[in-house]
Formats: C-alpha cells, sequence, structure tokens
C-alpha cells in the first residue's frame, strides 16, 4: 500500500510537471477585485431585518429578545419544546439559564456521542452572523463548545448579539474569523434531500434551530 507521503508527492510532482510551461506569476494576468464587499446598506436596523429574513427562509425559527429578557425567553423555548435536558458549552453566561428547569449537563470535552445523543438541546452562542447569507458561524470560543455539542443534539438555540456579532457579508465576515479554529457554517437546520427531493431535517445536525437576536 502506498504510504501517505508517497501519494503526496506523487501529487505535488504531477502538479509541478502540469504548471512547468506556464507563465511566471509577474506575466500572470492580473485578477479584477473591484466586487463589493457587501450588497447591503449600513444600517444597522436593515442589516438585523436582513438577518431575519434570510435566518426564516433556511427555516430557522427566529426571536428577539433584550440581555434582560434572555433567561426567560431561553427557558421558555426549552419548556415550549419538551427538552428535559440540554448541555451547556464552557464559558456560556449562567445567567442565560437561569429560568429553565431542564437538567443541565455540563460538558469538559468528554461527553461521548452516545451521551450527547441522549440529550435533548444546547444553547450556544456563536462568533458571527451573516445577514445577506443567513448564516451563523461558530468557532468552539467560550459560550459555543467543541463542535460535536451543535451537531448531535436534536434542538440548537443560538444567541446572537446584534450589537458587535451580525455583519452584512461573507467577505467582511473572513477577516473578522480566525482560520485556525474549527469554523462550523450553519445556515438552518440540517436537512438534505433524496433524488425525488423529498426534505429530509435532522440528518447531519440538529432538526431544530432556534436563534435569538439580543437587542439594546
Amino acid at each position: 500500500m502506498t504510504s501517505r507521503s508517497s501519494s503526496r508527492d506523487r501529487i505535488l510532482a504531477k502538479v509541478r510537471s502540469a504548471l512547468a510551461d506556464a507563465p511566471d506569476a509577474p506575466d500572470a494576468p492580473e485578477v479584477t477585485r473591484d466586487y463589493l464587499a457587501s450588497h447591503t446598506p449600513d444600517d444597522p436596523a436593515a442589516l438585523l431585518d436582513l438577518l431575519h429574513e434570510n435566518l426564516t427562509d433556511y427555516r430557522a425559527v427566529v426571536h428577539r429578545s433584550t440581555e434582560h429578557h434572555l433567561p426567560s425567553l431561553i427557558g421558555r423555548l426549552l419548556a415550549d419544546r419538551g427538552a428535559r435536558t440540554v448541555v451547556v458549552p464552557p464559558g456560556l453566561p449562567s445567567s442565560w439559564l437561569a429560568s429553565t428547569r431542564a437538567e443541565q449537563c455540563f460538558d469538559a470535552g468528554t461527553l461521548a456521542p452516545a451521551e450527547l445523543d441522549s440529550i435533548d438541546a444546547v444553547v450556544t452562542g456563536c462568533a458571527l452572523a451573516v445577514a445577506e447569507t443567513g448564516t451563523i458561524v461558530l468557532d468552539a470560543g467560550p459560550g459555543q463548545g467543541r463542535r460535536a455539542l451543535t451537531l448531535v443534539p436534536d434542538l440548537h438555540i443560538c444567541v446572537v448579539n446584534s450589537s458587535d456579532q451580525v455583519v452584512a457579508s461573507v467577505p467582511q465576515a473572513l477577516p473578522r474569523l480566525d482560520a485556525t479554529r474549527p469554523l462550523t457554517w450553519i445556515s438552518g437546520p440540517s436537512a438534505t434531500s433524496d433524488i425525488e427531493l423529498d426534505r429530509v431535517e435532522g440528518v447531519h445536525g440538529p432538526r431544530r434551530l432556534e436563534v435569538v437576536l439580543v437587542i439594546d
């Protein structure tokens, strides 16, 4: 069996061979980069409305809340969805779950997939939200936890701070993210379709995504 290192060397050798007659970099045509970084007006209210609309279009359920009412809203959402257990990522503000009666399972990186599968819900923060694409970005930072936490439980409640976590576009998001971190880009609940386009949710992640936009 060919080792991984030798396979890599063979592939790179083929790439070098294919590029042998290519013009040197100074002679290569210039790449046009005059595209717009955003197609959205610089208006925080309009940006939030666009994020709300696109999240909903992807079948996420969107709520708006003040910081003061956030714990009671999260508690109500967990109760309304019948969540008896909720996994808590490291660094999640304890106040967010102050009003829930669900059993809290604190993750220190030791919960096995089978254990996570037995937990009803997860509550997290996020790194960023992209309005034009209706996308939530997680980077395993404080209050988000490792990737498995948001892929295995059936309900994901994600909190977005509208004052500093919402950007208009992907080009605006990328400079604010650390590419060395494990980035997870979420556009709606997990779903897939078969050849007859029958939609099935919850195959590759949570069946239900609830997003709470925290406003001032």
